[in-house]
């Protein structure tokens, strides 16, 4: 059977009788030069007109790197928002030391979601020193978070040395919690991190720590406590 895409004269008349269907249209064939012309012609307009081997390496490796620098920018963009926030709560950094006088304006009117940490101390007290060293590390490490310090009786008056020190924590001028005497804080054994801990179970500071500090103590002095009680146990049975 005669093939009736051939172009023969024979065949012209047939599709001119309208015997045999008019001849399909070929598909363009794009040749390697054909779509590196179309590429060129898409790299031109976007390059305000330039052939590629018109541009220089920056222009190049921009081109190259628009949709990674797209998705950089965007990326930048972000990290800068974050940044520009964080810079923004960022405004403490250091421990202030305030008289009741100045309560109101440094508490109560601290600012928006700023947290207050104020320590109520006495010269004398050196727990009340050891903390104001542990207040002084974390003031610089959480500078989003207000550090104070007060002399205990000039910020409140009468206020009991018994209680010292004291720790009152606020959010806008809110009281969240207090931590009040020696013992809350664990004597001299007081670390800056169990300070930290303490102050992240409350909400005070953005703090990393993800257990008690205070648990690496705890085996050992359970093993002590183990062997004291087995040397009781041993000169028991040797009387």
């Amino acid at each position: 059977m005669q093939n009736p895409n051939e172009d023969t004269e024979w065949n012209d008349v047939l599709r001119k009788k309208g015997i045999i269907p008019q001849k399909a249209k070929e598909e363009p064939e794009f040749t390697e030069e054909m779509i590196q012309e179309m590429m060129d012609d898409a790299i031109r307009k976007q390059m305000g007109g330039k052939k590629p081997e018109e541009m220089d390496l920056h222009e190049l490796s921009d081109l190259e790197d628009e949709e990674d620098e797209e998705f950089l920018a965007q990326l930048r963009e972000k990290r800068m928002a974050e940044m520009r926030a964080a810079a923004a709560l960022a405004k403490f950094g250091s421990v202030l030391e305030i008289s009741g006088q100045d309560y109101i304006q440094e508490v109560n009117k601290a600012g928006d979601g700023i947290w207050v940490v104020l320590h109520l101390y006495k010269q004398g007290i050196p727990l009340c020193a050891l903390l104001n060293q542990h207040m002084q590390l974390l003031a610089s490490k959480f500078p989003a978070t207000k550090f104070i310090k007060s002399i205990s009786t000039t910020c409140v008056p009468n206020f009991p040395d018994k209680n010292l020190p004291t720790f009152f924590v606020y959010k806008e001028g809110e009281m969240k919690s207090q931590i009040i005497g020696a013992v809350n804080f664990g004597g001299m054994n007081c670390t800056a991190d169990d300070l930290e801990w303490k102050l992240k179970n409350i909400g005070a500071v953005a703090s990393k720590l993800e257990r008690d500090p205070r648990e690496k103590h705890f085996i050992p002095d359970a093993m002590t406590s183990a062997i004291r009680q087995a040397n009781i146990h041993n000169d028991s049975d040797s009387d």
